[in-house]
């Protein structure tokens, strides 16, 4: 790499995490060039060079951390040898992710993460393709096995994830959940609506 390469690295990695910091402490409607170019100490102009605009960078922020935790969720599955022990894993690593990293993870279950999803669901679904596919081989081999319910894989995805889904968007906003105690329960409660 290049110095010019690496400056230009160094830059994009700076907005970003100063991009989080900012929407951790102020949210989304504090998310402003100005704000990002005063703690980063990046010019606007790098900004807009390197992500176009303030959406860009937020759209790549959360692209990231998304990518995270599906690397998380994707290696619990591939390290469980049943059906059962895998949702388990999977359950217990995205909740470890929400208590591990609240700020992004406040950033995934927010409403401007709900609003790129639901206007760019196809382009976000194919740009995490490689992080996705084992997990959709995951579901097809315990589905063929017998050990998951022959359900659609969206359908499965739905009923293991949307409890978790909650769960986190519940501690994060009202606080109230246990993270640990939703991770001893969840998984068995979980696998009772996928089991065959």
């Amino acid at each position: 790499m290049s110095p010019k390469q690496r400056r230009g690295a160094e830059t994009v990695e700076r907005l970003l995490d100063t991009a989080l910091s900012v929407y951790a402490e102020a949210g989304e409607t504090g998310v402003t060039v100005h704000a990002l170019t005063s703690s980063s100490g990046v010019s606007a102009g790098s900004l807009y060079h390197h992500f176009g605009s303030v959406d860009g960078l937020m759209g790549a922020l959360l692209l990231r951390w998304l990518g995270r935790l599906l690397d998380e969720v994707s290696a619990a599955l591939a390290r469980s040898r049943t059906a059962r022990t895998g949702i388990r894993a999977a359950v217990r690593s995205y909740l470890a992710f929400v208590g591990e990293h609240p700020d992004a993870a406040r950033l995934l279950h927010s409403s401007y993460a709900d609003r790129l999803t639901m206007a760019q669901a196809r382009r976000l679904r194919d740009s995490q393709e490689a992080r996705l596919s084992p997990v959709a081989v995951w579901l097809e081999r315990h589905i063929a096995s017998g050990e998951l319910a022959a359900l659609p894989a969206p359908l499965i995805e739905s009923l293991a994830l949307g409890p978790v889904v909650a769960v986190a968007r519940r501690w994060l906003s009202v606080g109230d959940v246990d993270l640990t105690h939703a991770a001893r329960v969840l998984p068995d409660r979980i696998w009772r609506s996928l089991e065959p």
